[in-house]
């Protein structure tokens, strides 16, 4: 029953009204605010993604319900000031699926036969209807640099703003790594490097790589070869700390060799 306090999600509610009472709930639950709880949501968010890079299934059920958590709090909060409850929340998102899948809850055939540009441009049409003026609009701020730079990215692809192949983007890595040579000033250096990266992720879109996924990947590779060297140098009664560059990098390809079978 949906008004059966005893389910799990009521007493996740019931839970946080209790935390949230202004005279008897927890003091740090009842002072927290959108703005302070915010950075948490983002972070639990994380976990749920590292959770299922680890393929550990218990941690993600775990980490769920922390995030789960997040939404239920956020939602306490607005209700608590007479704005929306969670139950207006769950069915805020139940429309809008229905809405950006009307081929399964509406018509059959409605004349789009691919899927992502139908829901493109359902997105876009919710967009517009919320004052979007610009086809940049939107796009979160708070996103990862990297990941916004990817969607700010293929939302001007959309409009035809972008290059036919990966030659163009590749060309302007190499120019905007000139510029960051030349840059004079720590401004300009800033801003130069900015620029040198927004076209690296132009060209891992061009092949079509998820540039948020392959920097993680490249990121774990790096921490397990570096972890590798360290284990490497102790073995050897070294501190890798103070070994010369030229020690370092034998280590690095040492360790590299290893991953790929060789021995050195």
């Amino acid at each position: 029953m949906p008004n059966d306090p005893d389910t799990p999600l009521n007493r996740l509610l019931s839970i946080m009204a209790q935390l949230r009472h202004p005279e008897t709930g927890c003091e740090w639950d009842r002072v927290q605010t959108f703005q302070t709880i915010a950075p948490y949501t983002i972070e639990e968010a994380y976990e749920v993604a590292d959770a299922i890079d680890r393929g550990d299934l218990a941690s993600i059920k775990d980490e769920l319900g922390d995030l789960l958590l997040q939404v239920v709090f956020h939602s306490r909060i607005a209700e608590e000031s007479g704005h929306f409850a969670f139950q207006d929340v769950a069915a805020a998102i139940a429309q809008k699926l229905e809405t950006r899948h009307p081929h399964i809850f509406g018509a059959k055939n409605d004349g789009e036969t691919n899927q992502t540009e139908r829901w493109e441009k359902l997105k876009a049409a919710e967009r517009t209807a919320n004052g979007a003026t610009s086809a940049l609009d939107g796009v979160a701020q708070s996103l990862p640099a990297l990941m916004r730079a990817e969607k700010l990215q293929k939302r001007a692809a959309r409009e035809g703003f972008d290059w036919p192949d990966p030659d163009g983007p590749t060309a302007k890595i190499s120019e905007e790594l000139d510029e960051l040579a030349n840059a004079r000033g720590v401004d300009e250096q800033i801003e130069e490097a900015g620029d040198m990266l927004f076209a690296a992720v132009n060209v891992a879109r061009a092949y079509g790589i998820a540039p948020e996924n392959a920097l993680r990947q490249a990121n774990a590779k790096f921490e397990r070869r570096f972890k590798a060297m360290e284990d490497l140098a102790r073995r050897d009664g070294l501190n890798f700390a103070e070994l010369s560059l030229e020690q370092q990098e034998n280590y690095w390809q040492a360790v590299k060799a290893s991953e790929r079978g060789e021995t050195t």
